[in-house]
């Protein structure tokens, strides 16, 4: 089987597992029901979810218990998206190449369906504790790295100083730390999440943060450069939005030869790192090249 046809199949699989977590739309305050789902089905890549499948896979696991942390890692993405779409943010019309939350439903409503889509995320984590109590202490370890991923020591700390630094130039060091926050802390909860629900020890989870650290760099690299060379069709997203926000990226910061040059000596690392992991499928290392080399 390819590659593509590979993904398309965790894909859909993924897309059976947003559905069955959706809430029930129901009450006066149904339009926020509707209004999260028009984010979450929206499309896109599934990374996040497809990564942590990947990585509890890796370490044998082979239960029905991370389907909740898929669910949650998705709805977390997502509500991001969803609120640097917004005119305070990014101010983007579209995203996955259909119209942005905000202009389908309104401003308030969009800032309400990232709110929604958050805290809703950990409301479905905590279903695992539905299942079998023997994975209530890996389920409390995985919300613990999940919170800690998605906050202020995470992405939403990245996104406050790339928030806060938009306008004008940053060094290096602070686009790093951008970058690592913004783009990195969700996919190292991804994988890490996936470690720890299949029983990996401490250090195993601690070795994949680091390769998924590095990955996440180099996606956000690549996603720089896309943003200078690719189109809007290709992209579903308008490109040339940071020129238009007047931020630093590594392509500004680099040039687009050495952005690629760290895109390609970040992934070699990321890939020879997981070597001592993988056993027979090699799945996951061809995900890595896909997602740091693709086109849109």
């Amino acid at each position: 089987m390819s590659f593509n046809e590979e993904y398309k199949q965790r894909t859909e699989y993924i897309e059976e597992v947003l559905k069955k977590y959706l809430p029930e739309k129901e009450g006066y305050q149904s339009v926020i029901m509707d209004a999260m789902e028009y984010s979450l089905m929206a499309g896109g890549k599934r990374l996040r979810p497809i990564l942590m499948l990947e990585t509890y896979r890796l370490f044998g696991g082979s239960g029905k218990e991370i389907e909740p942390f898929l669910a949650a890692i998705e709805m977390i993405h997502t509500y991001s998206l969803v609120h640097d779409d917004l005119p305070a943010m990014d101010n983007d019309d579209y995203r996955r190449g259909r119209k942005t939350t905000h202009i389908v439903y309104g401003e308030d409503m969009g800032i309400l369906a990232g709110d929604a889509l958050l805290n809703y995320a950990f409301e479905t984590a905590l279903r695992v504790f539905d299942g079998n109590p023997e994975h209530c202490v890996r389920a409390g370890k995985a919300l613990k790295i999940l919170a800690q991923k998605a906050g202020i020591n995470g992405m939403i700390g990245g996104q406050v100083v790339d928030v806060k630094e938009s306008g004008h130039a940053v060094s290096g060091e602070m686009l790093d730390f951008i970058y690592r926050l913004k783009t990195g802390a969700l996919l190292e909860a991804s994988m890490m999440v996936g470690a720890v629900m299949a029983g990996a020890s401490d250090g195993d989870v601690e070795a994949i943060g680091k390769i998924a650290g590095k990955i996440g760099l180099a996606f956000q690299i690549q996603d720089d450069i896309l943003d200078v060379t690719s189109t809007t069709e290709q992209l579903g997203k308008p490109v040339h939005s940071d020129e238009k926000n007047e931020k630093t990226t590594y392509v500004t910061w680099k040039g687009i030869e050495e952005a690629r040059k760290d895109t390609t000596r970040l992934t070699r690392e990321a890939v020879e790192e997981l070597h001592r992991f993988l056993s027979g499928d090699d799945f996951l290392e061809r995900l890595f090249g896909w997602l740091v080399y693709r086109e849109k």
